[in-house]
């Protein structure tokens, strides 16, 4: 894979991490996850952290932060889930539960 396709990917990735972000910006009640197992760090720091082990995985195109069950999670989308993926992929992150959504290859939008 070439350098700008990898930069692009990466833009890619920091956009859809920037949108969830903000999606959520003011609702204190979802920083941190609710019910028995609480973590100790927003849910924005722990992307900031994994975001870049999360994006070496192959088959791994993206992550960001979502509400699963109506409860904070990360969500870290694949090009096709397989078995070897949610062995690689850990359940929890930080107190904050992992879902894999399959998306497909992601590709950057070609120059105008």
């Amino acid at each position: 894979m070439s350098r700008l396709n990898k930069i692009l990917i990466l833009c890619f990735n920091l956009v859809i991490l920037f949108i969830f972000s903000i999606s959520h910006t003011g609702e204190k009640s979802d920083i941190l996850p609710k019910g028995d197992e609480m973590a100790a760090r927003p849910i924005v720091e722990v992307l900031k952290d994994h975001a870049r082990d999360l994006m070496s995985i192959p088959g791994v195109v993206g992550a960001g932060q979502a509400l699963c069950e109506g409860k904070p999670c990360i969500k870290v989308f694949v090009i096709k889930k397989t078995p070897d993926l949610d062995q690689k992929i850990p359940k929890t992150l930080d107190g904050y539960p992992v879902v894999i959504e399959e998306t497909g290859e992601v590709k950057a939008l070609p120059k105008n």
